[in-house]
């Protein structure tokens, strides 16, 4: 199983739209916050996709909850936009949280860099920001071999 991450697109639904579309395989659009409204109209636009989604900081206004958990191919994620936590300073409270959580793979954005990284049995993923012209992606396959993490440029 495909799926696509996405992290702080700040309106730029075009981006968005070009991340979903060079990624056909991916069954699941999971957007990790500042960006509701495009990932909404995404969602609208893309029906044959599951969409899941939680509000950032600048998403002012919106009833997206700040963090969801979901389990694909028996493995269990974790996702945030990540302000909540303080990723800006550290990811210790994120990762006690995914943990305590019994999650396989924590998501998160709002610090607009992107990385990927394993740490005792937690797979760890910041897709970066989308907007923009350096915007950046995340991309996670779940299979039989197990869990693979990937950042790519639109």
């Amino acid at each position: 199983m495909r799926i696509l991450v996405v992290s702080d697109t700040h309106r730029d639904a075009y981006a968005l739209r070009q991340a979903i579309l060079n990624q056909p395989s991916a069954e699941v659009v999971i957007h990790l916050g500042d960006g509701a409204e495009e990932a909404q109209e995404m969602k609208d636009s893309f029906p044959d996709k599951m969409f899941l989604m939680v509000r950032g900081n600048c998403d002012w206004g919106s009833v997206l909850p700040a963090e969801g958990d979901v389990t694909f191919a028996g493995k269990h994620i974790f996702y945030t936009h990540g302000y909540t936590y303080n990723v800006k300073y550290g990811l210790y409270t994120a990762t006690a949280a995914a943990r305590d959580r019994g999650a396989d793979i924590l998501l998160f954005g709002h610090t607009h860099v992107a990385m990927t990284d394993y740490e005792d049995g937690l797979y760890l993923m910041n897709p970066g920001s989308l907007h923009g012209s350096r915007g950046t992606y995340g991309i996670l396959d779940l299979t039989d071999a197990g869990v693979a993490t990937n950042i790519l440029k639109l």
